[in-house]
């Protein structure tokens, strides 16, 4: 994972959101039940895509990778917090910091890239339908989501490895959730421009990639959709592509509240923004992507319709 602790720190100091113990529990029980919320909700997504052979489709196949990505999330970050919100020692080894680090990176690139294969999806469904189903093939929709996995894991490691090089000196104190790579900069003392330098250039590559992905797709939807002359129509292609809109507003929408600034005006005043990404945004996807969707309530409702029947019986 790294090659070595270049500042003989053993481990930092988590200092979460706040430190006044009457807010404690009220940010422990907000932290867990958005976190079962989350888990159950993303759960229930992949069981009934998994189990339902209506929904083994491309579209469903990135939505099930969005969800799995979205749990691995949460549990990267929020158990920690909640041990931290009973504990009084809020320590985090050196290697748990960045082991963490890393997964954090990766997943949140990998969120990115599973959101614009998603629109690029769309796109073909809604501007070449009668080409869809040769151009999605199963073996295209596996080297889709294999480039997105690998290629987020391998940055991933690239910056955790960079950081590994880093010195800490003074302050352990991380005043911030989880162990975030502009929070750790900022209690480096040896020279970070390098390492900060990389981050930007390969984060907004890939953010700016994504989203110009994402951009170009709609923009040729919208010309397809207002070409179809049924309003019906028109319709129902727009909510197909709705959920996921919803969805990349709030992702993108947090990610640049946060970290398309420079590193010297980062800020505590950060978490709030942090948390909409890191906890609330994989809490929603669930909620936003069934709550219009047919085929999902169908395959819940009989996912569940079995679980309550293995239960009876």
């Amino acid at each position: 994972m790294h090659g070595g602790n270049q500042s003989g720190i053993s481990d930092f100091i988590l200092l979460g959101m706040s430190e006044r113990p009457e807010d404690q529990q009220v940010l422990f029980w907000m932290f867990l039940s958005m976190y079962l919320v989350t888990v159950v909700g993303n759960g229930l997504i992949i069981l009934a895509i998994g189990s339902d052979a209506h929904l083994h489709t491309p579209m469903y196949l990135f939505l099930a990778n969005l969800s799995f990505t979205d749990l691995f999330f949460v549990t990267n970050t929020v158990p920690k917090i909640l041990v931290n919100l009973q504990s009084q020692n809020k320590a985090i080894s050196y290697t748990g910091c960045l082991t963490q680090l890393h997964f954090l990176v990766s997943l949140v690139t990998l969120d990115n890239f599973i959101l614009a294969t998603m629109a690029y999806d769309r796109y073909m469904a809604i501007c070449h339908p009668l080409h869809y189903v040769t151009a999605m093939s199963p073996r295209l929709c596996i080297l889709l989501l294999s480039f997105c996995w690998v290629t987020s894991f391998l940055y991933g490691f690239f910056l955790t490895l960079l950081m590994s090089r880093v010195t800490f000196c003074g302050s352990r104190k991380i005043h911030y959730i989880f162990c975030e790579m502009y929070v750790l900069l900022r209690l480096a003392c040896s020279n970070t421009q390098v390492i900060h330098t990389g981050q930007m250039v390969l984060g907004c590559f890939f953010f700016f990639t994504s989203l110009g992905i994402i951009i170009m797709s709609y923009v040729w939807i919208v010309r397809a959709i207002l070409r179809i002359p049924s309003a019906s129509s028109k319709y129902k292609a727009f909510s197909t592509c709705a959920s996921h809109l919803a969805v990349v507003t709030l992702f993108y929408g947090t990610l640049c509240m946060i970290y398309l600034k420079p590193l010297n005006t980062y800020s505590i005043k950060d978490s709030v923004a942090t948390v909409m990404y890191a906890v609330v945004t994989p809490m929603m996807n669930p909620f936003i992507y069934s709550l219009r969707n047919k085929d999902m309530h169908a395959a819940l409702r009989r996912l569940l319709l079995v679980k309550a029947y293995w239960m009876l019986t």
